[in-house]
């Protein structure tokens, strides 16, 4: 019986949500509007996600072995890293995972760890660079992307932080766009890109490197949208969210030192709905 519990227990776990969503994603854009992806990179930061993930659980001499967020980051590489080389995918995956476990404070780890990759190693190689363009800006598209986020992050109780990055940061689109004297036009199919809704509703909502408490979230997501316009509209930089992103991480410690909260456990969301659904009956 017990056994029974905690394999229900680990199936409420909000990350097999994510690994779903994102495995449809990925699956969508291979077959349907040609990501560009070579199977050989995929597989590669797949596997060596999964190995780093082994060595540190190892070398950190933790209870188990967990190799649901390897997947969810070597999911978000996929589809967002491009790169010619087979070598610096496996960097990238080398560097995803193993930042969990090297850039810690105060038991958390600082940056989302598909982020800290990205980013890396766009500043170090010529030969990495972020997919944007050929996510397609159909409305449809664009909404179901929504939509499947949404439900995850939901599950994952974290929805705020997607719901104020997104409020802030199209609000200061739309304010441009009246500044300018554009056409609405020109901020919707701005917010109609690929890997601005796989950044919002994946990768700046990671429980683990956010704030503790919903206000010190609300308030990081209004940072992170602020630093990304000025990047991608003032200093007319692409993949501003990305890079306001591991900017703004090392906030997040001084936010938790100021509004106290819990520390998110993945399995703390799969307890409260086990919780929720008990106290129905």
């Amino acid at each position: 019986m017990k056994t029974a519990n905690a394999f229900s227990l680990r199936l409420r776990d909000p990350r097999y949500y994510q690994i779903a969503v994102l495995s449809l994603l990925l699956t969508y854009g291979v077959a349907v509007l040609d990501f560009g992806i070579r199977s050989q990179n995929a597989l590669l930061i797949v596997v060596t996600a999964l190995a780093v993930q082994f060595a540190g659980t190892m070398y950190s001499k933790l209870p188990r072995f967990d190799p649901l967020s390897p997947l969810i980051t070597s999911l978000s590489l996929t589809l967002l890293l491009r790169t010619d080389m087979a070598s610096v995918a496996v960097l990238a995956a080398c560097m995803a995972i193993g930042s969990k476990f090297l850039l810690r404070i105060r038991g958390k780890h600082i940056f989302n760890p598909a982020n800290f990759a990205l980013v890396s190693l766009m500043l170090l190689s010529d030969h990495a660079w972020v997919s944007s363009g050929q996510w397609g800006s159909a409305a449809i598209g664009a909404f179901t992307l929504a939509c499947l986020g949404f439900l995850v992050l939901t599950r994952a109780k974290r929805a705020e932080t997607t719901i104020a990055f997104i409020a802030f940061y199209g609000a200061m689109l739309f304010g441009r766009a009246i500044w300018l004297d554009d056409p609405f036009s020109i901020p919707l199919h701005q917010m109609q890109n690929g890997a601005l809704l796989i950044f919002a509703f994946f990768m700046i909502s990671d429980p683990k490197t956010t704030p503790n408490t919903a206000l010190g979230r609300i308030f990081y997501a209004a940072l992170v949208a602020a630093v990304a316009y000025t990047i991608q509209f003032i200093y007319y930089q692409p993949n501003g969210p990305i890079l306001a992103l591991i900017m703004c991480a090392p906030v997040v410690p001084l936010i938790d030192n100021l509004l106290r909260g819990r520390i998110y456990r993945w399995e703390q969301a799969a307890e409260e709905k086990i919780g929720q659904i008990k106290g129905v009956f």
